[in-house]
């Protein structure tokens, strides 16, 4: 999934999706953004796998609607309550792992290339992170 994330990121919302997620990059962010859309692009073919990945018998089809789903909340939790804080209920301060994706993920809204999320974030963040 994360590979998929990487590549829809990059090419799809800094791409012809753009005028969805731009707002996301503004430093003042209000409580709903257009690019909040995306939870709901994303989770309908994942409700749309899960009722047909189920009608007879688990397939092939609810595993991908259950991944979709679970890196959603995933994104959900990671991004928008540990990195922006939208919801105060973590605290970002407390590991190195997180302090490295968190710095990479500023880096990316000041302009730097990062486009991967969980994994796919380049390894000089954690370097930097762990050789404190």
């Amino acid at each position: 999934m994360e590979f998929v994330a990487w590549f829809t990121h990059k090419f799809i919302m800094h791409g012809f999706l753009w005028i969805l997620h731009k707002d996301h990059h503004k430093p003042n962010h209000d409580k709903l953004e257009k690019n909040d859309l995306f939870a709901l692009i994303f989770a309908i073919p994942s409700v749309i796998l899960l009722i047909f990945g189920s009608t007879e018998g688990i397939n092939i089809e609810f595993w991908i609607g259950l991944g979709i789903a679970l890196y959603g909340i995933a994104y959900f939790l990671f991004h928008d309550v540990l990195i922006h804080e939208r919801l105060k209920i973590f605290n970002p301060n407390g590991t190195r792992y997180f302090q490295a994706i968190i710095k990479a993920h500023y880096d990316h809204h000041a302009g730097k290339k990062n486009y991967g999320f969980l994994f796919m974030v380049p390894w000089k963040y954690f370097k930097e992170e762990f050789s404190k």
